[in-house]
């Protein structure tokens, strides 16, 4: 149960201001269809995060050792490092949902942006920290979940409730947390 808590809330901190919240509120404002939107989210979540908490998990695996578990300490840390710096959405997203429909292009465009974000690299960490597949593509699916339902119904407006640079370094402080408890146990 730890697995999926701790995944559930490092991923929903960190999703705060992230390139895929953004393209959530872009999806949104140009679409006007939430529920499609949403069950995309969900459905490149969940593919891309059980890849990348399997990875992490089957590379743990491999790499069993005082040295792996150092590594993914400083995974922890650099992660803390890379949440104080706010993303951008680039501009070179297509401007209609064309031939593929709502749901489609946002299944598709998410598990693409998703790829090598910091959400994703941090599931990689927690699938390698925790060993437990299901939960930790669960919770970080919750997580991602979590910050982009409100992102896709309240568009443009959540971004100017959040006070997104206290999020950041909220977020900053739990990976922080973690590479911290990674490297007590990394000595130990």
């Amino acid at each position: 149960m730890e697995s999926l808590l701790v995944s559930a809330l490092v991923v929903a901190i960190a999703e705060i201001g992230d390139k895929t919240q953004l393209l959530a509120i872009i999806l949104a404002t140009r679409f006007k269809k939430p529920v499609p939107i949403i069950l995309g989210i969900l459905v490149a979540t969940l593919a891309n995060h059980a890849l990348a908490a399997l990875a992490g998990s089957l590379v743990s695996d491999l790499f069993d050792g005082a040295w792996f578990r150092w590594a993914i300490a400083i995974s922890f840390i650099a992660m803390a490092a890379w949440a104080l710096i706010p993303d951008k959405v680039d501009d070179d997203m297509p401007g209609g949902a064309g031939r593929y429909g709502v749901f489609l292009t946002t299944t598709i465009a998410f598990f693409l942006v998703e790829m090598g974000d910091k959400t994703q690299i941090a599931t990689v960490a927690l699938g390698a920290r925790f060993h437990n597949v299901p939960l930790v593509a669960a919770g970080t699916t919750l997580g991602m979940m979590a910050a982009n339902a409100p992102a896709v119904y309240f568009g443009e407006a959540v971004t100017k409730v959040v006070p997104l640079k206290y999020v950041r370094l909220g977020a900053a402080l739990i990976f922080l947390g973690l590479g911290i408890w990674a490297a007590v146990e990394a000595m130990g």
